[in-house]
């Protein structure tokens, strides 16, 4: 892979990262109300969010052979901030998938229990939106120092 297609890959994963945290407030504040329905709008974040953490996945083989053993050599804090970056994003993602599949698993429940699963999606969307941002914002501080 070439240097100037991993510096576009880059970029181009890094803005997705910060659309991603936006899409993942769209479905944390819709469904507020356990009663509120938004399938489209779970399934496109929660999509988004896949697509961008795939992206991250395909481009870290070469950061860790061309930046991370300098990164840390240099600037030790930040290469462990990464690696919780990393971390983060695994949660990020995960807690995505878990409201996606518990908001589109609702209609199978009684009322009552309806009612706490569709809590239960609405707060693991406002999770995976906290740990997306933290995310986001280290993926800034690591890329404004070193990038490729």
């Amino acid at each position: 892979m070439t240097l100037l297609l991993l510096r576009v890959l880059e970029r181009i994963h890094g803005h997705l990262g910060w659309l991603a945290v936006a899409s993942l407030l769209h479905p944390a504040i819709l469904l507020r109300n356990p009663k509120r329905r938004a399938r489209l709008a779970v399934v496109l974040t929660t999509s988004f969010v896949l697509v961008t953490a795939f992206l991250g996945g395909y481009i870290y083989p070469q950061y860790r052979v061309r930046l991370k053993q300098r990164i840390f050599i240099e600037a030790r804090s930040l290469g462990w901030m990464f690696e919780r970056k990393e971390h983060l994003a695994v949660a990020a993602v995960t807690f995505a998938l878990v409201g996606c599949a518990t908001h589109l698993s609702v209609p199978l429940f009684d009322e009552k229990t309806r009612v706490i699963v569709a809590r239960l999606a609405h707060r693991a969307f406002v999770v995976a939106f906290a740990f997306a941002l933290t995310t986001a914002v280290i993926g800034v501080s690591v890329a404004s120092y070193k990038s490729f």
